[in-house]
């Protein structure tokens, strides 16, 4: 995983509590923050997947390098 998507997801794993606990008091929310909770699981498991197509993508690549005939 590169180093942006690795900063991303750390942002999107701290979100995860953010919307449920209160900073102020550290309580649980009485109606926790849905829409922040559920874009952090949906923008987890986009960098979760992109990062899987990236890495196949450069296999791809490097196999198709290194069954080219050398001349």
């Amino acid at each position: 995983m590169d180093r942006y998507l690795a900063v991303l997801m750390a942002f999107m794993v701290a979100g995860i509590p953010i919307s449920l606990v209160s900073p102020t008091t550290g309580h649980l929310r009485e109606p926790p923050l849905l829409p922040l909770f559920y874009a952090s699981i949906a923008g987890i498991a986009a960098i979760v997947l992109y990062g899987a197509y990236r890495e196949r993508q450069r296999r791809r690549a490097e196999n198709a390098r290194r069954k080219r005939p050398r001349k």
